[in-house]
């Protein structure tokens, strides 16, 4: 069986742990992930953000990792993959503006593969106009473009994921262990400890 491949949107200032977490872990687990990002190649990096919950009326931002991209944007063929992964961070906020970026989240709702959507990255799925009926889950200052895109905004525990359809959701990084879980399960991988 060949291995499956993922495509992970990214931009700058996606958030840190919401890029790099999934990257390593999908690929620990046999994936092949190609991180990519509207005009840049493999080899060039995006900036990262760390978003904390520090007891402020938001997230507090401090700078992050530079995140090397592994594969070109511009060479990308949606079909070519098994599922995508959505991070947030500030990156979905224009890169939603990109009619490139919506046309390729689309395909993946068109075909019914999985995605994984997490904090921000909602807004890029509402801008693609995939989220109508659906639940979904997201940093809650995302939930007017949950629910102005005609989706149901699911109001969880910021770590907790959501699995709708093809859809598997989470407010935040701290969602990490049950979104990834979720986003497994929907690939069909299973994981047995001996």
């Amino acid at each position: 069986m060949s291995t499956q491949r993922l495509l992970l949107l990214c931009g700058d200032f996606v958030e840190d742990y919401e890029i790099m977490v999934p990257f390593q872990a999908l690929q620990a687990v046999g994936y092949r992930v190609d991180a990519v990002c509207p005009d840049k190649a493999a080899g060039d990096s995006v900036a990262t953000a760390i978003h904390d919950f520090e007891g402020d009326q938001t997230y507090t931002e401090k700078p992050g990792h530079r995140f090397t991209l592994n594969a070109d944007f511009a060479s990308v063929t949606p079909a070519d993959y098994d599922g995508l992964v959505v991070p947030g961070g500030r990156a979905p906020e224009y890169l939603r503006l990109n009619g490139d970026v919506t046309a390729l989240v689309r395909h993946f709702f068109e075909t019914n593969k999985p995605v994984a959507a997490i904090c921000h990255g909602a807004q890029l799925l509402a801008a693609a106009g995939v989220l109508e009926g659906r639940r979904c889950s997201a940093y809650p200052a995302c939930r007017p473009d949950v629910e102005l895109a005609g989706g149901s905004y699911a109001d969880i525990a910021v770590d907790d994921a959501i699995t709708e359809g093809n859809l598997v959701s989470a407010p935040a990084w701290p969602a990490h262990p049950a979104w990834i879980a979720q986003f497994l399960a929907l690939l069909g991988t299973r994981i047995s400890h001996a």
